[in-house]
């Protein structure tokens, strides 16, 4: 135990150490420097496995048992600056596969995005998907398809251009059924928007609030009206979409069923609004992505999105996390999912916030692949707002 000391004098012997391990860490980038122009002149890779974990290892070992943890996170954090340092020279001279699609597509791909195209959707006109294309497009010439599987075919066989698909709720969380044919079809992410989704019960004219009992609607939107279903005792009915719901009742000869729908929809199939607003929350919005077959990186794209697969091993995800966090790269959405046939290993979903042009930008993709088993590009672009 130490004899009661003044803070000021603590903070001052802090101060000094603090210092200390500054001149130490610019010494050691420093060598970064060195190491990174000796792997340029002998064409080496910027991450040595062998070697990290060696260092790693002798480190720990010599660290007491109670600052053990700590010690490996400091000096992983050490390891993930002095890599992206490498990287970022190496960026410059030898740039990646993947960063070389990127800055062809960024000289190829036209200044404004098109006001007119082929897209597909999937559900019926009506649809909450139909709203987004209708935002990102000034004039969509819209195909419908019966499942979110539809659209990404669509665009992949050249039917369509684009294809519109919702991936994420502000209330009910992601649409995993589309994060899970994401890792089953190719294609990229061009631009992104967001739509308030206002959920409304429809029935036939006529009907009576009290002779509905079941109630039809997409999964999302009845995940997101559950309190008002409950409260009104109704029977919940998954179907593809809000607005194959609506037309579902429209075309039903029942007198006992509604919709969750938008408003728009009780026009377009005749119904009426019995009760509107109802979903539990009033900021309820759904995000759409316009995927293509091509890559397209439009001027002003300031988000990314990547696929990435990390080893089964305790401390991966954290090199990941790392390395964006060296880079100062913010991450506003992390998603995982299981991968079909690998017991126990996840695809790892990341939206990052950076601009394509920025010096780190090129750096993370020019060095990510160090810090993961699989890493897969799927876009730059930016969000309608």
């Amino acid at each position: 135990m130490h004899p009661m000391e003044d803070l000021s004098d603590i903070r001052h012997e802090i101060d000094d150490i603090d210092n200390a391990i500054l001149d130490l860490f610019q010494q050691r980038m420093d060598c970064a420097e060195r190491v990174a122009a000796y792997k340029r002149a002998n064409n080496l890779p910027v991450l040595d496995r062998s070697r990290e974990r060696e260092h790693m290892a002798a480190l720990a070992g010599k660290a007491p048992e109670d600052l053990r943890t700590y010690t490996e996170v400091l000096f992983q954090l050490l390891m993930e600056a002095s890599r992206a340092r490498q990287g970022q020279r190496l960026a410059q001279e030898h740039a990646p596969q993947t960063l070389a699609a990127i800055d062809r597509a960024c000289e190829t791909t036209p200044g404004l995005f098109p006001r007119e195209a082929y897209v597909a959707c999937q559900g019926v006109e009506g649809a909450y998907s139909q709203f987004a294309a209708d935002r990102i497009f000034k004039h969509p010439l819209i195909s419908y398809f019966e499942s979110f599987e539809g659209v990404f075919r669509a665009v992949e066989t050249d039917f369509s251009r684009y294809g519109v698909l919702p991936i994420e709720n502000s209330t009910a969380g992601s649409v995993n059924k589309v994060y899970d044919l994401m890792m089953q079809h190719d294609f990229h992410i061009v631009r992104t928007t967001r739509v308030k989704i206002d959920h409304n019960l429809l029935a036939k004219p006529g009907t009576a609030i009290e002779q509905i009992h079941d109630v039809y609607s997409h999964e999302q939107a009845i995940n997101q009206c559950a309190g008002f279903i409950e409260r009104m005792g109704l029977t919940p009915h998954v179907v593809e979409n809000t607005a194959m719901a609506a037309k579902s009742v429209a075309d039903s000869d029942r007198t006992d069923v509604a919709a969750l729908s938008s408003r728009a929809c009780a026009q377009l199939y005749g119904l009426d609004v019995l009760m509107r607003d109802v979903q539990d929350r009033d900021d309820n919005y759904t995000r759409f992505a316009c995927i293509s077959k091509s890559l397209e990186v439009y001027p002003g794209a300031d988000r990314t999105s990547l696929m990435i697969v990390v080893d089964h091993r305790p401390g991966t995800l954290f090199k990941v996390l790392a390395k964006f966090y060296a880079l100062d790269i913010n991450i506003i959405k992390l998603e995982s999912r299981p991968i079909p046939g690998r017991d126990f290993e996840f695809m790892f979903y990341f939206d990052v916030e950076c601009p394509v042009t920025a010096p780190e930008f090129r750096t993370l993709m020019a060095t990510i692949g160090d810090a993961c088993e699989e890493c897969r590009y799927l876009g730059s672009y930016s969000e309608v707002l």
